[in-house]
């Protein structure tokens, strides 16, 4: 079954806001849960922002009325990947480390309620079906690559 791109991106930041919904619950004592968590939500991010970056945003970028709005995304994922690396240097029971994951969860919301909210509804406008399944194929190979690349890098991740 041919998933387009806004449903596959869309199915990835439910996945993403699940797994960030139980990495907020966790505690200083839980380290192993937080570190398991925390790895998975940073290859899923990462493997999101590939497709978004390398495929979905260049070809919407090209219709003047989403251009701002493309250019507002790429920023969000640069905080979102600078609050990630922060997270990723810092041992998961640093005092800290619970409030900066926080912040980074709420950037991701706010990013993906602009996404949904104002980018896909410009998405549909410009493009139609037949090529929003076009870039939902394109997409979904890519994310199968990047996830293979990310699995077989495990030092990568830490």
């Amino acid at each position: 079954m041919p998933v387009n791109a806004i449903q596959l991106l869309t199915e990835d930041h439910r996945k993403v806001k699940k797994l960030l919904d139980e990495l907020e619950s966790t505690t200083e004592r839980g380290v192993k849960t937080r570190t398991e968590l925390f790895a998975t939500i940073k290859t899923e991010l990462t493997v999101h922002e590939i497709i978004e970056e390398e495929i979905f945003y260049p070809a919407l970028k090209q219709h003047p009325k989403a251009k701002d709005i493309v250019l507002e995304a790429y920023e969000e994922h640069h905080v979102v990947d600078t609050l990630m690396g922060e997270l990723s240097a810092l041992p998961v029971d640093d005092e800290t480390w619970g409030a900066k994951a926080k912040v980074m969860k709420e950037n991701i919301e706010h990013h993906v309620e602009e996404e949904e909210g104002e980018m896909f509804p410009k998405a549909r406008q410009v493009f139609d079906d037949a090529e929003l399944r076009q870039l939902g194929e394109v997409m979904a190979a890519r994310k199968e690559q990047a996830m293979n690349e990310m699995a077989q890098a495990p030092s990568a991740q830490r």
